[in-house]
């Protein structure tokens, strides 16, 4: 059973999925670099299904650092949220070092889907999360939180989707157990439109220490 406040947070995020708007919109990265662009998952779209989790959610606390040993990420996160016209609001494109944990989800390692967010690149080059179309089923992510605990999940599948067609009322749906989504830019790139697609990571809790 949800509490009231972890219910209060879901319908508030659920408002703006379903409102097609909480998309990587703001601070649009510049486009690929000379070397073509990162790289991008092995599959279009490839379909996940959840499987149990052997670790059990954990009470709230703040994420203070992101680690994803694999593709060599060690990254402060940020609290982000959303504008005035209901877009999330990314980390600086100065700050391409930096990763955002969206507060109108649940905190990483608490029952029901958490969010954090990150650059693909800027003018300078690539950001904290330019290899995350890299990741293979079974990385770890290992989320530091205020509380002194490490929340430990593990991805279990990535999907791309086109902007104007993303998924998001099953992407980001709650559910019984600690859930987490990566999320960055992806697809081609115009200096228009900037990035077409959203590259996502899904990761279920599997240890805390």
């Amino acid at each position: 059973m949800w509490t009231a406040s972890q219910r209060g947070r879901w319908c508030t995020l659920l408002c703006v999925l379903l409102l097609g708007l909480f998309l990587l919109r703001t601070g649009v990265s510049p486009g690929p670099g000379p070397n073509g662009g990162p790289p991008q998952p092995a599959a279009a779209h490839q379909r996940v299904v959840s499987k149990p989790s052997a670790a059990g959610p954990l009470p709230h606390s703040p994420p203070l650092r992101i680690s994803l040993p694999s593709i060599r990420v060690d990254a402060p996160l940020a609290r982000v949220g959303l504008d005035q016209h209901g877009s999330i609001i990314t980390p600086p494109l100065s700050r391409p070092d930096l990763a955002g944990w969206y507060t109108g989800a649940v905190a990483p390692g608490e029952r029901g889907t958490s969010v954090v967010v990150g650059h693909l690149d800027n003018t300078a080059g690539p950001a904290v999360f330019y290899l995350l179309g890299a990741l293979a089923p079974g990385s770890r992510v290992e989320i530091l939180r205020k509380d002194g605990r490490t929340a430990v999940f593990e991805t279990y599948g990535t999907e791309t989707h086109r902007q104007r067609d993303f998924p998001a009322e099953r992407v980001y749906a709650d559910g019984p157990r600690a859930e987490l989504r990566l999320i960055t830019c992806g697809g081609r790139y115009s200096e228009r439109d900037g990035y077409e697609e959203n590259v996502v990571v899904f990761a279920r809790l599997v240890d805390v220490r």
